[in-house]
């Protein structure tokens, strides 16, 4: 018999459109009242260049909404798939957490653990587009949120109408003597849903993306991990053989998906599980 679980997942991966839910509280933020829509007059990326750490917003350690976070002592080798956010006019010339005023019309970002400033290019997987921006904020502080990016960032990887976005983020750094990290707090970044505003149309997506949940050297326990999401009712999932490194990896996943509302579906069903570390793959 097909549980209601089971009937959720199977429709969000056969392509049934799945609404967000709407909250009570009214959508505070949003782009500029007036200004370009479009990439006509947008800046340019900033070029990385190495750059000692900002006095504040560093941690090591530091807590908002009664969650501790620590900062990474590098962003050396950090690569990571998830969802991106944007924020705008409501924070537009407030203090960053490193105390530089927020310029929405800036390539900036916030993120939750790298070092302040980094750099990073981001790739929206829904159309490919790519740009580089310097993280100098905290946030997103949001569950299942990554990068938080600023309106003309946002406008470059084209997801300003959609708000949110699959995304891979990678550090570019630079070898450097950083120093010890100070102890600071942190004012948290924006939690609400953005507004839809004109861009142009989105590209097809060129990507296949999975979601990932384990990938194992033994196909018994990946057979395991399948059984247990079929347990749970999540019955579109596959064992996939990865032929690339010896020995073979098995790799659980689910999808293709098509979008953040998919995804963010199935990592609510996962959790469900006691599955909480899933992660984004593309072929």
């Amino acid at each position: 018999m097909t549980t209601p679980r089971a009937a959720r997942i199977t429709a969000l991966l056969a392509g049934v459109t799945i609404i967000a839910g709407c909250g009570s509280s009214p959508v505070r933020d949003g782009p500029p009242r007036t200004g370009s829509n479009t990439a006509a007059g947008l800046p340019d990326d900033p070029v990385p260049r190495p750059e000692p750490l900002a006095r504040y917003g560093n941690g090591p350690v530091y807590e908002v909404f009664g969650k501790r976070y620590t900062v990474m002592p590098s962003a050396v080798g950090y690569k990571e798939k998830g969802v991106a956010s944007w924020y705008g006019k409501k924070f537009h010339g407030n203090l960053t957490s490193s105390r530089e005023p927020y310029d929405m019309h800036q390539m900036t970002a916030a993120h939750k653990t790298l070092p302040l400033p980094t750099y990073v290019r981001v790739t929206n997987l829904s159309n490919n587009r790519s740009i580089v921006v310097r993280v100098n904020d905290r946030g997103p502080f949001v569950h299942n949120r990554i990068i938080d990016l600023s309106y003309a960032a946002a406008q470059k990887l084209d997801m300003v109408v959609t708000g949110t976005s699959l995304v891979e983020v990678e550090a570019i750094t630079f070898e450097s003597g950083n120093g010890e990290l100070p102890v600071q707090t942190v004012t948290p970044a924006p939690t609400e849903p953005r507004p839809p505003t004109a861009v142009d149309p989105v590209v097809t997506n060129p990507n296949h993306i999975y979601v990932q949940i384990g990938a194992f050297g033994s196909k018994a326990n990946a057979e395991r991990r399948l059984q247990l999401l079929r347990s749970g009712g999540l019955g579109a999932a596959a064992v996939h053989t990865d032929n690339t490194v010896s020995p073979p990896l098995y790799r659980v996943r689910m999808g293709p998906i098509q979008g953040v509302e998919e995804y963010d579906l199935l990592v609510e069903e996962l959790a469900k599980l006691g599955i909480v570390d899933p992660i984004i793959v593309t072929d």
